[in-house]
């Protein structure tokens, strides 16, 4: 049995779905049943709970083979990096009172710094935890910048009529699909051939920059939209303007403040330990965001 965090996610559906296929019983774990109606219609058990309940964790994970863990987004919360360790520790004891042998642990590119990355600073922690589990095999994939972030950018460009980010407009980086995230954690998890613990990073067909990114949408919207560079404080302000929260526009303006930088990217390396994915930007922003888009300039 396996059980999938997030199951009705950008990453666990897909996970989901190739496990049902491959006749394997899953139980996805969801906040909201009501977006779990098609999983469960094609198989899945669904447990609804919070990740903060570790005695409902503990249950869940209880007889699993494999758990496909995260840590979701919330965007509400009072401080980020606490949500995180909270959220970490919850699934970290889960895992260990339940015994379970084997997870792939959705992380991130930059985990590999404890500080001074924003969120995916508090990822580390996460991978910490799990690393200390005795008995614990497990796989912390590492992907890049998911294209599904640009959907962040619909907005400004409805608003402003550009793209504005605080990185160089030159400056290219791994961007990918989360399909393609996807499609490698349920591969491991059917194969389940990793022991101890592990990192495996997940990267798109090449690199791209944001004015690469504004190209392809400019394309899709049938005028120019272009890329602008802005300083971090320029980007919290205009999240904060945006609606959200100070506790969450900080450490997002840390992690973009770092993201360019020698030490974020000293881990990732193309030639090494990475799997390249099949959609690339041009792809995603043709036959995916670019309804999204329409939507947003008509309304």
């Amino acid at each position: 049995m396996y059980v999938i965090l997030g199951g009705t996610g950008h990453t666990g559906k897909h996970i989901t779905e190739t496990l049902l296929a491959a006749g394997k019983a899953v139980t996805i774990v969801s906040r909201d049943a009501s977006k779990a109606e098609d999983l469960v219609a094609k198989g899945a058990k669904l447990a609804v709970g919070d990740l903060h309940d570790t005695a409902f964790l503990t249950k869940t994970f209880t007889g699993a083979t494999a758990v496909y863990s995260l840590v979701p987004p919330k965007w509400d919360v009072a401080h980020w990096r606490t949500y995180q360790v909270q959220i970490a520790t919850s699934i970290a004891l889960a895992l260990h009172s339940a015994k379970v042998p084997y997870v792939v642990n959705l992380s991130s590119m930059g985990a590999h710094l404890p500080e001074g990355a924003g969120p995916v600073s508090g990822l580390f922690y996460l991978e910490q935890m799990l690393n200390t589990i005795p008995g614990l095999n497990v796989l912390h994939l590492r992907p890049g910048y998911f294209y599904q972030n640009l959907y962040g950018v619909l907005d400004m460009i409805k608003h402003m009529g550009v793209i504005a980010q605080p990185l160089p407009a030159d400056f290219k980086f791994n961007f990918v699909h989360t399909s393609d995230i996807a499609e490698v954690a349920a591969q491991r998890l059917l194969a389940l051939d990793f022991t101890d613990h592990s990192v495996q990073y997940i990267a798109g067909p090449k690199d791209y920059s944001f004015a690469d990114a504004a190209a392809f949408i400019s394309q899709a919207a049938g005028k120019d939209v272009p890329f602008v560079t802005s300083t971090v404080e320029q980007s919290v302000e205009g999240m904060i303007g945006a609606g959200i929260t100070a506790a969450i526009a900080e450490p997002y303006g840390e992690f973009y403040g770092s993201f360019s930088s020698a030490r974020y990217l000293a881990d990732f390396d193309r030639k090494t330990n990475v799997i390249e994915g099949q959609i690339t930007l041009e792809q995603f922003v043709k036959n995916e965001f670019k309804y999204a888009l329409e939507g947003a300039l008509v309304g």
